[in-house]
């Protein structure tokens, strides 16, 4: 099944960066915005991260809930959380199910070599645990603002 707007988004459990697990339904009654990311530590990456750490505050008062996702294991979000002291929860998908499950994994190209990986993508879920908005081939720069006007 397609993940599209105003169906309910799949539940799943992922830990976190120290090994805590997390399900999307713990966050339920909760707008969410969960955003898959390549990999840990990048510029596009770093980027997008800095940007909703920097914007984290508003997120908090609009009570919404950051999760970003990679497949990069604990260890690695650990230092990139730290790294960049980034408040929000970081879980890590290791076999990339979940990013298949979101249908955020695929087949990618850079400098002409193809490949797999994530496709940058972001998801804003309601309360009620539904799609709001789906954003794809995100550009990480100017992303966080982007994903804030969509909240209003």
């Amino acid at each position: 099944m397609a993940i599209q707007k105003g169906l309910p988004a799949p539940d799943f459990i992922l830990n976190d960066e120290n090994g805590k697990p997390h399900s999307l339904s713990d966050y339920k009654g909760k707008a969410v915005v969960l955003y898959f990311y390549p990999k840990d530590d990048t510029a596009g990456c770093t980027t997008e991260a800095c940007e909703f750490r920097d914007d984290f505050s508003v997120y908090k008062q609009a009570d919404v809930t950051i999760l970003g996702v990679s497949p990069d294991d604990e260890k690695s979000h650990k230092k990139f959380k730290q790294k960049y002291e980034l408040p929000f929860t970081i879980l890590a998908d290791v076999g990339h199910k979940v990013c298949d499950l979101y249908g955020v994994w695929g087949e990618k190209s850079m400098y002409g070599k193809k490949y797999f990986g994530v496709k940058r993508t972001t998801f804003l879920i309601d309360a009620d645990g539904n799609i709001l908005d789906i954003f794809e081939n995100v550009k990480p720069k100017g992303h966080s603002a982007q994903v804030l006007a969509s909240l209003n």
